[in-house]
């Protein structure tokens, strides 16, 4: 077998054992088409004739065409995912990126909105058409509960419970959680569903939060209607869906909450993601400090 058809292979082994979602599965295969691609160029078609200097050939090339340190460190991670694969299905003795070095990547800390400016976003739709009472249900829902977009995406009518005031949400790999939801939330999404029992083609889906088609809205569309919010209240940074979460994390820390729970509620699978909010939190504290401690 050629090297594409063992990269074929180790998708379908990411897609059917490891139960990756259809966007991070398409981003494993770009990678490692390009990866191919430079192989080939190298002649190498085989799998047996991958080495460390091919790997290091090929990120010194994609740093040449403008590949930065952290999106490197994401190819990488892709073609060392394939060859410890190789080396398991004993197509190689040994692993070639065993002796790569990781590009060494700078922490990005990521970019929150401050409470006042949540609390200017969530109150930006009206309460009174079916589209502004859904928005509204549905900002309120993912400030509550720091899902990501496409985890909001694929919301149903039955993920909620009312009663006990948690929602199922969906994550990567299919892994579901139970988040809990505010009474704020809680009180959108009882004026969103009842306008939307009155939807023509509400019996028809069980997309929670439904476009004006009756299906299940975009992500691009929740992206959209994000920023235009943000931008009439006067909210000059950028905005977007993952910004929402950022800001619900580090809120939660910066309000006592523990980061162990917080993974739990953002669905990390290793603290160590997690570990980013702290930094934030920790300026919060900081500066709380010096404004309140007389020796400060």
């Amino acid at each position: 077998m050629d090297l594409s058809g063992w990269v074929d292979v180790y998708l379908d082994h990411l897609r059917v054992e490891r139960a990756l979602a259809p966007l991070t599965l398409d981003a494993y295969g770009h990678d490692l088409a390009r990866f191919i691609a430079h192989a080939e160029a190298h002649d190498v078609t085989t799998a047996e004739k991958l080495d460390a200097t091919l790997v290091g050939t090929y990120l010194v090339a994609a740093g040449k065409e403008g590949l930065g340190a952290r999106s490197a460190a994401r190819h990488l991670s892709a073609v060392r995912g394939l060859t410890r694969f190789l080396v398991r299905e004993r197509v190689l003795d040994a692993d070639p990126c065993a002796l790569v070095e990781r590009p060494k990547v700078g922490r990005r800390l990521p970019r929150v909105l401050g409470v006042d400016d949540i609390l200017l976003l969530l109150e930006a739709p009206d309460a009174v058409s079916f589209r502004g009472l859904r928005d509204r249900a549905m900002l309120q829902v993912m400030y509550a509960t720091g899902m990501r977009v496409t985890e909001v995406v694929r919301l149903k009518l039955g993920d909620v419970d009312r009663r006990k005031g948690l929602v199922m949400a969906h994550g990567k790999g299919d892994k579901r959680r139970l988040v809990p939801l505010g009474e704020p939330a809680l009180a959108a999404l009882d004026s969103y569903l009842a306008e939307r029992a009155a939807h023509p083609r509400a019996a028809s889906t069980s997309a929670l939060f439904l476009s004006p088609r009756g299906g299940p809205l975009t992500r691009q569309a929740i992206w959209k209607l994000l920023t235009g919010y943000a931008r009439a209240v006067g909210i000059d940074k950028p905005s977007s869906p993952h910004k929402l979460r950022h800001s619900f994390a580090t809120h939660l820390l910066e309000g006592g909450a523990d980061i162990r729970t917080v993974q739990t509620l953002l669905g990390h699978a290793d603290v160590s993601t997690t570990e980013v909010y702290t930094h934030l939190a920790d300026d919060h504290v900081r500066a709380a400090y010096r404004r309140a401690h007389p020796r400060a």
